[in-house]
């Protein structure tokens, strides 16, 4: 019995691990993304949404759809969006081909946050107003 619980145990760590792992990975790619001046829209704005993640801008927002290790497609859209990393692996810009249009961003110092978090935010503000 023992036996089958350290099993079970180390079942349930390693899946807690893996989905860590996977959250970390999304993580990688949330932002804020700026555009030239003159661009079709000046930022878009990747963030968690569900178990995946969306681009919002001035336009619209879409669900991005893994198809490659830094490629999305933006289904909204039927476009994709091509996540640059730098050498040290962090996500530093987004090359985005949509609606005929093709866009290079980088990737601002600013936090997006998925709507969960500030929702929370939110509420904790109102309730220390009080």
């Amino acid at each position: 019995m023992k036996k089958l619980m350290m099993i079970c145990l180390l079942l349930g760590t390693v899946a807690f691990v893996h989905a860590q792992d996977k959250d970390s990975t999304l993580q990688d790619f949330v932002g804020k993304y700026k555009f030239p001046e003159g661009s079709i829209v000046a930022e878009v704005t990747v963030s968690i949404e569900g178990a995946g993640l969306a681009m919002g801008s001035s336009i619209g927002t879409s669900a991005l759809v893994k198809i490659g290790e830094d490629l999305f497609s933006i289904a909204a859209y039927d476009g994709t969006a091509q996540f640059k990393r730098d050498t040290n692996r962090k996500v530093i810009g987004v090359s985005i081909n949509a609606g005929g249009y093709a866009l290079e961003g980088t990737k601002s110092d600013g936090i997006a946050i998925d709507r969960a978090h500030a929702m929370l935010i939110n509420r904790t503000n109102r309730l220390t107003a009080k």
